[in-house]
């Protein structure tokens, strides 16, 4: 008589083995890590003139940022490697492929002024240095406090629309500047308020700036235009949900 066998699924934390532990923990530091080639591989198309290229390798990046914390959080990461800092490595990865290939890019592509377009580069890498380091950077009640250094977005708006490098520059100005305005950003995966609208919503960005990049560098206008729908939307909410937080979390 034939047995019939349960298929099991993948076994729970507690029934896998040291090792199993481990190596799940350690790969998801890999995926993690990965960021890293993105800014790496990404940094080498700029310098080749390869700006689509770049921006796809941003793109790469900001999928393993937006998917890595569901795994870390699967393999539980802190408890089974207690000696490695995932978040001072997501940090890391962040800064080159969020803030310094970007800047890159602008100021590589002839976006930014030319004579002092240099010191507009200088001081967004320098405020987006701070932001990184501010111990209230990330809230316990799930916010990114100041503007959260979506710099390869708004670098690829604005290499997607030419603007003239005069405006460029006002614009990464203005936003330096709201990264020391302690306002609380939208922490898409966590922050409750909305959360499926919100990630379902900006997983249809997603898909709209892959094909902004795809189009490159000859964007359609109206895809240009609908695609800022979704950071409208972010940041209106953002302000709106940071107005009704208690005083007592906010810092000024």
């Amino acid at each position: 008589m034939n047995e019939c066998k349960e298929v099991q699924g993948p076994q729970p934390l507690e029934a896998r083995t040291g090792f199993e532990n481990r190596l799940a923990a350690w790969l998801v530091h890999f995926y993690t890590a990965s960021g890293v080639l993105a800014a790496f591989f990404g940094t080498l198309a700029v310098v080749d003139y390869r700006y689509r290229d770049a921006f796809l390798w941003m793109a790469f990046a900001t999928f393993v940022d937006a998917t890595d914390g569901v795994f870390a959080r699967l393999a539980q990461v802190k408890r089974v490697l207690p000696g490695f800092d995932g978040a001072r490595l997501d940090d890391i990865v962040d800064y080159l492929t969020f803030v310094f290939l970007p800047v890159l890019l602008l100021q590589h592509s002839g976006a930014l002024p030319a004579g002092w377009g240099l010191a507009v580069a200088s001081i967004v890498l320098l405020s987006s240095a701070y932001g990184f380091a501010s111990t209230d950077a990330k809230t316990d009640d799930d916010f990114f406090t100041g503007f959260p250094s979506y710099w390869n977005i708004v670098a690829l708006y604005l290499h997607a629309a030419a603007l003239p490098p005069i405006a460029n520059a006002g614009i990464l100005l203005v936003l330096s500047a709201f990264v020391f305005v302690r306002i609380g950003y939208v922490y898409p995966s966590r922050t409750p308020t909305l959360r499926r609208v919100t990630i379902l919503f900006g997983s249809l960005w997603g898909a709209s700036v892959i094909a902004l990049i795809v189009a490159l560098p000859d964007v359609p206008r109206a895809l240009l235009l609908g695609s800022l729908a979704f950071p409208i939307y972010y940041t209106v909410l953002s302000w709106i949900l940071h107005a009704r937080r208690p005083r007592d979390v906010v810092r000024t």
